[in-house]
């Protein structure tokens, strides 16, 4: 069932952030991490799971997405419907991640994670190396240059996809 011309341009609002569209709009830069995205979504947008995503499947995809961000069906999203599906989709990945972080670190069983389980963060893993000069203490200016180089490493990277 097409959308009205009003719905479909606040539907392309909600689905640009999602996978298909994404991928739809990649540019050089970003293409990486949106042909991501719809290798993770590939099999929610296959409907028959012949491995292969028609337009047909896509568009009922993208009309599903629609339907389920339009929580009080009158057509239309609103910025609030929006951003609600948004949080929804983070928070389902958040949990996912957090799934999956127990899973790998609960070395007890028990479900949960210890402050010896859950281990070192970021920073204290990667401590000697964020302190350039050695002094045991890191300065704004020494996390600043770690952020300041892994910005390059970043765009080396995305230069070498081009």
């Amino acid at each position: 069932m097409p959308f009205p011309i009003a719905s479909r341009l606040v539907a392309a609002s909600l689905l640009a952030t999602s996978p298909v569209a994404a991928l739809a709009q990649a540019t050089p830069g970003n293409a990486p991490g949106r042909a991501a995205m719809l290798v993770e979504m590939f099999d929610k947008i296959d409907a028959d799971a012949d491995g292969l995503v028609t337009e047909a499947e896509l568009a009922a995809y993208q009309a599903a997405e629609f339907a389920a961000a339009d929580t009080n069906s009158d057509g239309t999203l609103s910025a609030d419907e929006i951003a609600a599906r948004q949080l929804a989709r983070a928070a389902a990945k958040a949990a996912e991640r957090a799934a999956r972080m127990i899973d790998a670190r609960d070395t007890d069983g028990d479900g949960v994670l210890s402050a010896a389980e859950a281990g070192k963060g970021p920073a204290q893993r990667h401590f000697a190396r964020l302190d350039a000069d050695a002094d045991g203490a890191l300065s704004k200016a020494e996390v600043a240059s770690m952020v300041k180089e892994l910005k390059r490493r970043r765009q080396h990277m995305q230069d070498d996809w081009n």
